[in-house]
């Protein structure tokens, strides 16, 4: 249940407080990086539901429910094989829609440089702590954060990439831990529900 509760607090913070929060502001937004989040805060609560019948299994010495329990552990386990090697395959094109999505605002910023296009660049800039695309010519007339400096200012392609990986690995290394628990949790009920079953013959 505990490590449950971690995972979704794990996945609303990548959501809605970490960099990659301010692309979901907008209408775009990366939505293969943004399924793969609520993919791991779905599993989360799953996993929280489950430790709870596991519990109430282990309480009650109910074969049962233990064998429930062990069920729903291989069908997270599985998930989480699965998400893991859709976040593998899918970080490239994660990647290419959030710069996607960065090249559009910066694009509609130099069409129309003042209102809400404005404040759009600059929250991707805060957030990213990058300016521009890396011409120092351009990011000249472009909002960038106060503790910026050109011609020194990250491109924030580059800045996007980066993040994304970083992110995604932190996703791997959770998932890892989440996995090896799951395989414990399997192993763990089984040798319960074997133990039960061989009280109750000897009853």
């Amino acid at each position: 249940q505990l490590a449950g509760l971690a995972v979704i607090a794990f996945g609303l913070w990548l959501r809605f407080g970490g960099p990659m929060a301010e692309f979901a502001t907008d209408k775009k937004s990366p939505e293969l990086f943004f399924m793969g989040l609520y993919v791991l805060v779905g599993a989360g609560a799953i996993m929280s539901a489950v430790g709870f019948f596991g519990c109430c299994g282990a309480a009650r010495e109910s074969q049962c429910l233990i064998g429930t329990f062990f069920a729903c552990l291989l069908v997270i386990f599985a998930g989480e094989v699965t998400a893991g090697v859709f976040a593998f395959i899918g970080k490239k094109v994660a990647i290419q829609e959030a710069q996607k999505i960065y090249e559009d605002a910066y694009e509609d910023y130099m069409k129309n440089p003042v209102g809400k296009v404005n404040s759009t660049i600059y929250r991707y800039h805060v957030a990213l702590q990058c300016c521009g695309k890396g011409n120092v010519e351009q990011q000249a007339g472009l909002p960038c954060p106060e503790n910026i400096q050109l011609p020194k200012a990250s491109n924030c392609l580059t800045e996007i990439q980066n993040v994304i990986d970083t992110q995604l690995r932190l996703v791997g290394i959770v998932g890892i831990a989440i996995a090896s628990i799951t395989i414990f949790g399997m192993i763990f009920s089984m040798v319960l529900c074997c133990t039960i079953r061989n009280m109750r013959e000897m009853i």
